[in-house]
């Protein structure tokens, strides 16, 4: 499997990691779209939320549990977004599931 985010947990491809605990690892965004703009990212490939075995679902609501637990560290103390793009029309780019954490800037409404 030739996977960008697979390289990253795997460390065949240096990152610069924020947070990582035994099932994901939370990085910055390398082209970002707000001022605090970070990427968490499952441990385990899976492309899509309906891809998901009952495990992994659970480990994604642990992910985002835990997000929400790191305010300091991702600058969450004003409000954030999240956002998990699912296939090519939501813009997906990375066939890994994972989700943009945004913060550290008012957001608006911009629908598609």
């Amino acid at each position: 499997m030739d996977c960008l985010f697979c390289k990253f947990v795997s460390g065949e491809i240096p990152i610069q990691k924020v947070y990582e605990d035994c099932d994901f690892i939370i990085i910055k965004d390398i082209a970002p779209q707000a001022k605090n703009h970070f990427l968490a990212i499952p441990k385990q490939h899976f492309k899509l939320l309906s891809e998901a075995t009952e495990e992994q679902s659970l480990m994604v609501g642990k992910m985002l549990k835990k997000i929400s637990t790191l305010t300091k560290e991702l600058e969450l103390e004003n409000g954030y977004r999240l956002v998990i793009n699912q296939g090519d029309d939501a813009g997906q780019t990375v066939f890994h599931l994972h989700v943009h954490i945004l913060s550290g800037q008012k957001m608006g409404w911009q629908p598609a």
